[in-house]
């Protein structure tokens, strides 16, 4: 039985750092492809790596017949103290998730030309920079304006063609 859990745990170590690297690999080709910054890249990274050990550490506990109790225990604990923390700060949640998802399927990206319309808030500029929780846009008058990723996602976004060296004259 212990040989069978210590050869088991070898290959979950294995293919862990197989996936992880798989994953690094990946990320790096989608964000080449996408043009995005390696900061973006590495945000993404990160989040998902996260998400990949705790998936290994779970599957751990199962090869090792952890009693589940004492775990469940702490981790409800746990998630309740999270859940309450997100609840009263919702919009970071929403602002990662959001992150990840333009990371991989907005048809924007750094050095775009975009007008968000929001009524009489509508922003106009050149995108400089996408972080986990917010978009930095350069405006018409050369202010950054801080866009937040949740935000970004529900509004409607123009990609304006135009000669972004013309468009910088304006700054």
């Amino acid at each position: 039985m212990l040989d069978k859990n210590i050869i088991l745990t070898i290959i979950l170590i294995t293919a862990t750092l197989f996936v992880l690297s798989m994953s690094r690999y990946f990320l790096r080709k989608i964000g080449k492809l996408k043009k995005v910054t390696q900061k973006r890249v590495q945000y993404i990274s990160i989040s998902l790596n996260i998400l990949i050990i705790i998936t290994a550490l779970l599957l751990l506990t199962m090869i090792w017949s952890v009693s589940l109790g004492g775990i469940l225990v702490f981790a409800s604990s746990l998630f309740a103290v999270i859940g309450v923390a997100l609840f009263a700060q919702w919009s970071i949640l929403s602002n990662l998730t959001s992150s990840i998802i333009i990371f991989f399927s907005y048809p924007t990206r750094v050095g775009d030309t975009i007008k968000i319309l929001d009524g009489d808030n509508s922003i106009t500029g050149i995108i400089t920079e996408i972080s986990l929780f917010q978009v930095k846009i350069l405006d018409n008058n050369g202010d950054t304006v801080l866009y937040p990723n949740n935000l970004f996602m529900q509004k409607p976004i123009i990609n304006i063609k135009i000669n972004k060296s013309k468009f910088k004259k304006n700054f």
